[in-house]
């Protein structure tokens, strides 16, 4: 009878002790060139092969420590209890509330998926419906699919109506400052000339929201609409007539000699 002359126990523990291994440190360790050699003594282990790095790394599973998501990491080489990327992809497809868009697919696996995905749609495995103008990727499962697109879809309107009113209060807040930086330019009477022109815009109860709007004083507004409506305004000075330091009287120029 021939004696074996390779054993499963050599690579299991090689890769127990790196945690994973490459296909050159284990042909190296069992004395072989032989791909096929490897894979027949890692099958007798049960082994995994990362989904990233093209599938470059193995390992056992006593090593693997998977997570709620049935994926595990080892210094930046990824694993997925189904496998390969193909299968890792349509196995959180299909089993998605929502469905996925591309970047949460990339943000999950950590690696790019654009090839997978076209992949994946050929092979009928996916299916994709646009949703704000992006694909989202759903299960190949016709209810499941209907399932996903309308609840992603309900959550896109909230999210829609939240940045809408969040804009709108970016807005208000912009047009606030530039009101304020207006007002600075003013002096004293313009501003509540315009705080009253603002009022009257309003309409009732104008007096109170322009001076909470622009921080005047309810009764200053009140005095600059009244202004407007009777007419008592004078265009071309700021101050009475009277008003501001006397200019100083002229020297009286010294009498001849």
């Amino acid at each position: 009878m021939k004696k074996e002359r390779y054993h499963s126990n050599d690579l299991k523990r090689l890769i127990l002790k790196n945690k994973m291994s490459t296909m050159v440190e284990m042909k190296e360790v069992m004395g072989t060139k032989v791909d096929a050699t490897i894979f027949r003594k890692l099958r007798e282990l049960h082994y995994l092969r990362s989904y990233s790095h093209r599938g470059k790394y193995y390992t056992v599973p006593e090593v693997v420590r998977f997570d709620a998501k049935e994926l595990w990491s080892c210094r930046a080489v990824h694993f997925s209890k189904q496998g390969s990327l193909l299968n890792a992809i349509a196995h959180h497809v299909d089993r998605s509330v929502s469905g996925y868009f591309e970047y949460e697919i990339e943000s999950l696996l950590h690696v790019t998926v654009r090839v997978a995905v076209l992949k994946l749609l050929k092979e009928n495995r996916i299916s994709r419906q646009k949703v704000a103008g992006r694909y989202l990727y759903c299960s190949s499962r016709m209810r499941k699919r209907n399932r996903q697109y309308n609840d992603r879809k309900k959550h896109q309107i909230i999210k829609d109506s939240t940045l809408e009113s969040m804009s709108s209060e970016m807005v208000f807040q912009e047009g606030k400052t530039l009101v304020e930086l207006f007002l600075s330019l003013l002096d004293e009477k313009q501003r509540r000339l315009f705080a009253g022109l603002e009022s009257i815009k309003l309409g009732y109860g104008g007096d109170k929201k322009i001076a909470h709007l622009f921080g005047l004083d309810m009764h200053t507004v009140a005095k600059g609409r009244k202004e407007l409506c009777r007419g008592e305004i004078e265009t071309d000075k700021v101050r009475r007539v009277s008003g501001g330091r006397k200019f100083l009287e002229k020297k009286r120029r010294k009498s001849s000699p």
